[in-house]
C-alpha cells in the first residue's frame, strides 16, 4: 500500500479531512512505538509506506505498559484534537488500515504484544 492509499483510507475510514488524518496517523504510530517492542516495531516498519513508517519506530526496545484509555489520550494530545471520540475513531482507522497494508502475520504479531482490551474497542475485529 502507498502513502496516499493509506491516508485516503484513514480519511474515509475516519470520516476525516486528509490533513487531520495524517496527523492522526502520525499520532497513532508514534504512539504504538511506545507500546510495542523495538523488533516488532522495526518489522512493522518495513511493511508500512515509507511515510508512514518513522513514528512506528521507538527509541527504546522495551515496550511501555499502558491499556487503552491512555492510548487514545496520547494520540489525542498528539494529534491535537479536542474530542476524545474523534481520537478513538481516528485509532480505529489507523489500526483497520494498517491491518489491510501489512502481512497477517505481522499484525497477529501486533495483536500478540497488546492487551486484549485493544482488540474490538481500538482494533476492529476482522
Amino acid at each position: 500500500m502507498e502513502y496516499d492509499e493509506f491516508v485516503r483510507t484513514v480519511t474515509e475510514r475516519a470520516d476525516v479531512p486528509p490533513d487531520l488524518a495524517r496527523e492522526l496517523i502520525y499520532a497513532t504510530m508514534l504512539t504504538l512505538a511506545e507500546r510495542i517492542t523495538g523488533g516488532l516495531a522495526r518489522e512493522l516498519a518495513d511493511q508500512l509506506p515509507a511515510d508512514v513508517a518513522p513514528p512506528v519506530v521507538p527509541p527504546e526496545e522495551v515496550a511501555q505498559k499502558f491499556g487503552v484509555d491512555e492510548f487514545v489520550q496520547r494520540v489525542k494530545r498528539r494529534a491535537k484534537v479536542d474530542d476524545e471520540s474523534l481520537a478513538r475513531i481516528g485509532v480505529r482507522a489507523v489500526f483497520s488500515t494498517m491491518r489491510d497494508a501489512v502481512s497477517k502475520e505481522e499484525f497477529r504479531d501486533l495483536l500478540e504484544q497488546l492487551p486484549n482490551e485493544f482488540q474490538g474497542d481500538l482494533i476492529p475485529l476482522a
